[in-house]
């Protein structure tokens, strides 16, 4: 948000308290996810839940949305009622992608574009909703609005994806949480939808069963990064996350600021799908 608004030439200072709303109910989120996929640790540190006790994580959480209203009205008058409706909409929709993942973990079957609608709803409206914010506050026209708009899904999308890889793939001291537990908790990741369709069938019998047990186990993680690779479900992942990057920086093209004011968010495109952590 905070991007977003300088290279339209606003100050900083206009757009921080609905800066720091965005960021309170990023994190209200963070302490609910960590609820329900049992997470043990966030950052590299112990969840609010399993230091403070499952009640103290949700009403944390739950106090934690009416701060970041309170951050988000905190605007001049006039983009008050636009800001709170884009911001009401997409907390609607962040839920409903909680949910939807959530949903995946009982089903044996999701579709590729089922995924990509969940981590739209779950991860990238937040994004696009914090730019938006900060084009509105700066004034920026309706068309440049669209185009944020567009480039923080796209990124948000290709940052969810990277996400995946690194929750399988990454080095646990860099993600700062145990490498694995999406496999585990038979998260219904673009990795595993795509190995899921390889033609070999023993791969396919040892997903299939391993998919039975939810606990976490060393040899289900190593058997299924084994055929994540040899089912190039991982190359396939990895070209998707590229093609939504390629398509944030389309939409960032056409933002009508010259291309040094908006260099911050090139570079910020290429570090999702660059970053280690």
């Amino acid at each position: 948000m905070m991007a977003v608004a300088e290279i339209f030439d606003c100050s900083v200072t206009k757009v921080m308290e609905p800066a720091l709303g965005i960021e309170i109910f990023h994190n209200f989120t963070l302490i609910h996810d960590d609820i329900m996929d049992k997470s043990l640790l966030r950052r590299g540190k112990p969840t609010v839940d399993t230091k403070y006790g499952i009640n103290a994580g949700i009403l944390s959480g739950d106090v934690m949305q009416f701060i970041a209203s309170e951050k988000l009205r905190n605007v001049a008058p006039e983009h008050q009622s636009e800001i709170m409706a884009l911001y009401h909409k997409t907390a609607i929709e962040v839920c409903e992608g909680q949910q939807m993942d959530m949903d995946f973990e009982q089903e044996t079957s999701v579709h590729e574009m089922e995924y990509l609608q969940m981590v739209t709803l779950k991860t990238a409206v937040l994004l696009a909703c914090s730019m938006q914010i900060g084009a509105i506050i700066a004034n920026a026209s309706f068309q440049d609005q669209k185009n944020i708009y567009g480039y923080g899904m796209n990124i948000g999308i290709a940052f969810q994806i990277q996400d995946d890889l690194l929750d399988t793939f990454g080095e646990e001291k860099l993600v700062g949480k145990k490498i694995g537990g999406d496999i585990c908790n038979n998260k219904k990741t673009l990795l595993l939808i795509k190995a899921l369709q390889t033609q070999h069938k023993y791969d396919k019998e040892i997903l299939m069963n391993w998919m039975q047990t939810i606990e976490f186990n060393i040899q289900k993680v190593a058997d299924i990064q084994r055929i994540f690779i040899a089912s190039y479900a991982k190359q396939y992942t990895e070209n998707k996350m590229m093609y939504y990057h390629d398509k944030a920086v389309e939409a960032l093209d056409k933002v009508t600021v010259i291309r040094d004011k908006k260099n911050v968010l090139y570079e910020f495109a290429e570090l999702i799908v660059s970053r280690k952590m």
